[in-house]
């Protein structure tokens, strides 16, 4: 049964007596209509059943068959509005499992034609784990000009070009942190001349349990340090990808990036399979234990 509730703000949300039918939950940051409505569809159709959808109220979106859809009027328009907005959602769900994405964003994990987002997420709390490191894939098209930016049909990503850094450790004299890397690569590294230093990065704790202080930050980490880890002490864990046209979406939007590029294709540009196994062979993401 599909069910929707509508809420002015973050605050009347979180002060609302509002609740989950049940986890995992997912989060649609909406910052636009461009493809708000089949980001939105694809959370339901890897296993999100409780969907809380943050945007302006001018931006139409149908939820889909058998979801509990939640809107909450919102506007990513000043720093730390993207980590207020989850924290509001996550301090009504105590213990649930949460993922959050922007609107033209995907999540992708091992395995997810054949199995639910809620079976991962079992095995993951298995392993101890109560976040998961994902990766941001930029997607774009193959003609600006033409299509523009985003193309669901027209989507390439590139097959190489990631790396990873120690993560410095301001309190321990610059020492790596343990567990925790930065990662880099897609179009905010191609064109980093015209991406701030702080919005490089491409890894982001896009699955994580909600727990009592312990808050999501600007920088897509999270309070806790061992939230930000990439797997636990004895073994590999499962990571995921967001595969993302947000960045595509900013470079053709921003004047000075705009005019200095012609195309986002290079040699190593692929088309987008939109599937799980393709990430899987680019090492996008990893099953860890879980076959």
């Amino acid at each position: 049964m599909t069910r929707i509730e509508t809420y002015d703000d973050p605050a009347a949300f979180e002060r609302s007596t509002a609740s989950f039918d049940k986890g995992p939950v997912g989060i649609l940051l909406v910052e636009d209509e461009v493809e708000a409505q089949s980001s939105l569809d694809h959370m339901a159709r890897i296993g999100f059943r409780s969907i809380v959808a943050m945007g302006p109220e001018a931006i139409s979106l149908t939820p889909p068959d058998g979801t509990h859809m939640l809107r909450v009027g919102w506007r990513n328009a000043q720093r730390g509005a993207v980590p207020a907005a989850v924290n509001a959602v996550a301090r009504k769900g105590p213990g649930l499992w949460m993922h959050y994405c922007f609107n033209a964003e995907y999540l992708y994990f091992p395995f997810c034609e054949t199995r639910s987002v809620g079976e991962m997420l079992t095995f993951h709390t298995e392993e101890r784990r109560d976040s998961m490191l994902t990766y941001v894939v930029d997607l774009y098209s193959d003609d600006l000009r033409g299509v523009g930016p985003v193309s669901r049909e027209r989507a390439h990503l590139d097959a190489s070009g990631y790396f990873a850094e120690a993560r410095p450790d301001p309190a321990n004299h610059g020492h790596p942190m343990e567990r925790q890397l930065n990662f880099h690569g897609g179009l905010r590294w191609r064109f980093e001349e015209h991406v701030p230093p702080q919005r490089r990065r491409i890894d982001r704790i896009g699955l994580f349990r909600a727990v009592h202080r312990v808050d999501l930050r600007d920088d897509h980490t999270f309070s806790a340090p061992e939230y930000n880890t990439y797997a636990c002490p004895w073994h590999h864990n499962l990571t995921a990808s967001i595969c993302s046209f947000r960045a595509a979406k900013a470079l053709m939007r921003n004047a000075g990036s705009r005019d200095a590029i012609d195309t986002f294709m290079w040699h190593r540009s692929v088309p987008f399979e939109w599937d799980s196994q393709q990430l899987l062979d680019l090492g996008l993401m990893e099953p860890g234990q879980w076959f």
